[in-house]
C-alpha cells in the first residue's frame, strides 16, 4: 500500500465567494431507492448469517422506481396507479438444493422499511415491489468465496472511495434543515407536511439562501389557504434551523413552483412525489454522508446496495470519510482534510492501490504534523469489521460521524 500525504491543502468551500450544497430528503424518490436498496442488504446479510454462520455473496445496488399516477384533492385525494420499485442485483439464492427466500426477504424488507418511514403512504396498495436479483456471477462469487475464511476479504471491485472533513457551516444547515423537518415530533405535530424535503442551499459571500420543496399531504388540508399555513410553517421552521448555525439572517423560499390555481401547489397523497411526479434510482441522490457536494470529492460510486464485507464501492467511501474525520479530530493543526482511496479487484480491502491524504493546515506553509499515516492505516485496518458495525446501525450510509463535525 502506498500513502501519499499531501499538505499543499484540501479544499475549503467555505472559504470562496459562492458555495453550493443539496440535499434529497427521506421521501425523495432517489432517497427511497438508495434507503431499500440498503435495507434489503443489511436484511441479506442478517439472513445469511442466521442461516448459515457467514455472509454469502451479493449485491443488491440496483433499484429503480416509476412514479404512480395520483389525484391528490384537500381532504383526501386517491392513488390511480400504485408506485413500482424494482430491485435488482446479485445474490446466492440456491444452498446446496434449498432455494433461498430472496423475493419474499425483498418485498417483506421494503414494505416494511415504507410502513415505518412514510406515514401517510400505504405501502400494501401504492406500491408493488419487484424483485429482479438473480444468482451473482462465477468469478465474482468465487472472489468472494476466495476471501472467506481470510483475515481480510479480498475486494471485489476496482473502485474509488472520497471523503472529507469538516462540514462547512453550509452543508451543517442543509442537514439540520431537513433534518428538523423530517423530525419524529413534527410527523406527530404536522402531519400534512410530507418526508419528500429536498434542500437546496446556495451561499454568495454571507448571504444564503434556501429552497425547499416539500411535499403536503391532502387529507390533512381543509383548503388552499390551510396549505399556505402549512407551507409557511415550513419556511420558518427551516429559517430557524439554518439561522441556528449560520447566526445571521437566511432567506428561504418554499415550494417555489407554487402558482396561482387549484392544482399549481404541491399537494401529495402519500408524502412523496413519487406518486405521480417524479421517478428515481439508486446513486442518484446524496453521497455517502448524506450530502450533494460539488464543490467537494465525489465520486459516481453508488454506496446503497453493496455488501459491506468485501465491495469496496461502499467501504472506500464511507472508511475515506471516516479517515478525514479522524484527521481533522486528532490533529488540531489540521482545518481541513480529503482522503481518496483506490481499490484494486482481487486485493485485500485493507491494502488499496493507493491511499491520498490531503489536508489544509490553519498555518498555511507548515509542514504536515506526523502520524496522519497512522490514522489512514488505523481506519483501514478496520474495514474487516466495518459491516458488523452497519449491521448494529453503529454506522450507517447517510447517518455517521461526519454529521456532528462542522467548521468552526
Amino acid at each position: 500500500m502506498e500513502i501519499v500525504i499531501d499538505s499543499d491543502g484540501a479544499r475549503r468551500p467555505e472559504l470562496r465567494p459562492v458555495e453550493i450544497v443539496e440535499r434529497k430528503g427521506l421521501g425523495h424518490p432517489d432517497s427511497l431507492c438508495d434507503a431499500l436498496a440498503e435495507a434489503l442488504s443489511l436484511a441479506l446479510t442478517q439472513f445469511y448469517l442466521d442461516r448459515f454462520g457467514r455472509v454469502l455473496h451479493f449485491n443488491v445496488d440496483k433499484a429503480l422506481l416509476r412514479g404512480g399516477r395520483a389525484r391528490p384533492a384537500f381532504g383526501g385525494g386517491r392513488i390511480d396507479e400504485p408506485i413500482d420499485i424494482y430491485i435488482a442485483g446479485r445474490a446466492t439464492r440456491r444452498a446446496g438444493d434449498a432455494e433461498l427466500p430472496i423475493e419474499a426477504l425483498t418485498q417483506d424488507t421494503c414494505v416494511h422499511w415504507l410502513k415505518r418511514h412514510m406515514h401517510a403512504l400505504d405501502a400494501d396498495r401504492h406500491v408493488r415491489i419487484h424483485c429482479l436479483i438473480r444468482p451473482g456471477s462465477v468469478d465474482l462469487a468465487s472472489l468472494f468465496s476466495r476471501g472467506e475464511g481470510k483475515t481480510v476479504p479480498l475486494a471485489n471491485d476496482t473502485s474509488i472511495g472520497a471523503g472529507f472533513a469538516p462540514l462547512s457551516p453550509l452543508e451543517a444547515i442543509v442537514l439540520a434543515v431537513e433534518q428538523r423537518l423530517n423530525a419524529e415530533e413534527v410527523r406527530a405535530d404536522r402531519p400534512a407536511v410530507g418526508e419528500d424535503i429536498k434542500v437546496m442551499a446556495v451561499r454568495r459571500g454571507s448571504r444564503i439562501t434556501l429552497t425547499v420543496g416539500a411535499a403536503i399531504i391532502d387529507r390533512y388540508l381543509s383548503g388552499r389557504a390551510d396549505y399556505e399555513r402549512h407551507k409557511a410553517w415550513v419556511g420558518e421552521t427551516a429559517r430557524a434551523a439554518a439561522e441556528a448555525i449560520a447566526n445571521e439572517p437566511v432567506e428561504v423560499c418554499v415550494n417555489a413552483a407554487d402558482g396561482p390555481g387549484p392544482e399549481d401547489i404541491y399537494l401529495t397523497v402519500t408524502g412523496t412525489s413519487a406518486e405521480a411526479g417524479d421517478d428515481g434510482e439508486v446513486g442518484r441522490g446524496n453521497r455517502a454522508n448524506g450530502l450533494i457536494t460539488p464543490y467537494r470529492p465525489m465520486t459516481m460510486e453508488a454506496v446503497a446496495g453493496k455488501n459491506a464485507i468485501s465491495h469496496v464501492g461502499k467501504l472506500y467511501n464511507l472508511a475515506a470519510g471516516l479517515i478525514a474525520h479522524s484527521v481533522v479530530e486528532e490533529f488540531p493543526a489540521v482545518a481541513a482534510a480529503e482522503c481518496y482511496l483506490v481499490s484494486q479487484i482481487g486485493r485485500p480491502i485493507d491494502d488499496p492501490r493507493i491511499a491520498e491524504l490531503r489536508v489544509a493546515l490553519h498555518e498555511p506553509g507548515r509542514t504536515a504534523p506526523p502520524g496522519l499515516d497512522n490514522v489512514v492505516r488505523h481506519h483501514l485496518a478496520e474495514l474487516p469489521r466495518l459491516w458488523r458495525r452497519m449491521l448494529t446501525g453503529e454506522i450507517a450510509i447517510d447517518r455517521w460521524p461526519l454529521r456532528r463535525q462542522m467548521t468552526p
